[in-house]
This record gives structure tokens, C-alpha cells and sequence, in this order.
């Protein structure tokens, strides 16, 4: 499979394997390009063979084992990236700093690691309006 970027958007080429109503699951085979990605320890993408994503779609009709692109803007993509990694690892630090002036130092870590249990719960409490916002469309090809 093979992944190409312009310049503002990533297109993955994929297939369908399931589909339920407007949900479509794309099965993605690693990309060729992450042996020389500088960023694949991070990226989580280079960790498997086979990685699933879903993509709602009610306007055009595909069906299961059909080839398609995956198309996702770059502008997306790096907002992902900080909500999932940069915005807690920013959120943690600032606790474990502030809250280390006031209490002991163990307990000041420990409250820094927790400090991201009620992020991540509300981060998947607002799930759907997350999907919304990070529309994945996919073309056939």
C-alpha cells in the first residue's frame, strides 16, 4: 500500500472491511514510508501490520474488499496530534510543577499522572463531537 501527501492533506490507500450503516471500517496496511520516518516510534502507525479506522459516509455507496484512498488534511492531523499527546504532556507538566511547591515531591507525581484520567474521560466523553470535527473522508479510486 502506499501513502502520498500534497500540501495540505495525507492520502492512505486502504480496504473496505466492514461496513455498518454510514460507518465504514478501512483496513490500512503499513505504510512503505515509515521504515524512513524519523517520527514512527511516536506515530503508532509503524507498530503493526494491519491498522483499522472508521469513516462516516452516507453519500456515496462502496462496497466490502474495494480498494479506496483515505484522505485526511494535514491541519487535522497535527491537531490530533496535540490534543493526544502534547496538550496532556503540557497539562501534566505544569501540575507536577505547581503542585510540587506545595507537597511532597512523590505525591506531587502521583497527582501529576492522575491529573490525566479525568483529561482522557472527558476527552471521550466528547467522542462524537470529536468524530465530527475530524472528518476522514475516503475516495473511491
Amino acid at each position: 500500500m502506499n501513502a502520498q501527501t500534497n500540501n495540505n492533506q495525507f492520502i492512505h490507500s486502504g480496504v473496505i472491511s466492514k461496513i455498518t450503516g454510514d460507518s465504514i471500517i478501512v483496513s490500512l496496511e503499513q505504510n512503505i514510508h515509515c521504515e524512513s520516518c524519523k517520527a514512527k516510534a511516536g506515530c503508532g502507525i509503524s507498530e503493526s501490520n494491519t491498522k483499522e479506522i472508521e469513516v462516516f459516509n452516507t453519500s456515496d455507496s462502496f462496497k466490502i474488499n474495494e480498494t479506496v484512498n483515505v484522505v485526511l488534511k494535514k491541519a487535522l492531523g497535527f491537531k490530533a496530534v496535540f490534543w493526544a499527546y502534547i496538550f496532556p504532556f503540557i497539562l501534566m507538566f505544569c501540575t507536577l510543577i505547581i503542585s510540587s511547591y506545595f507537597l511532597e515531591e512523590w505525591i506531587a507525581g502521583i497527582l501529576s499522572i492522575l491529573v490525566l484520567l479525568p483529561y482522557y474521560l472527558v476527552l471521550y466523553y466528547f467522542k462524537d463531537a470529536l468524530k465530527s470535527v475530524f472528518k476522514i473522508s475516503i475516495l473511491k479510486t
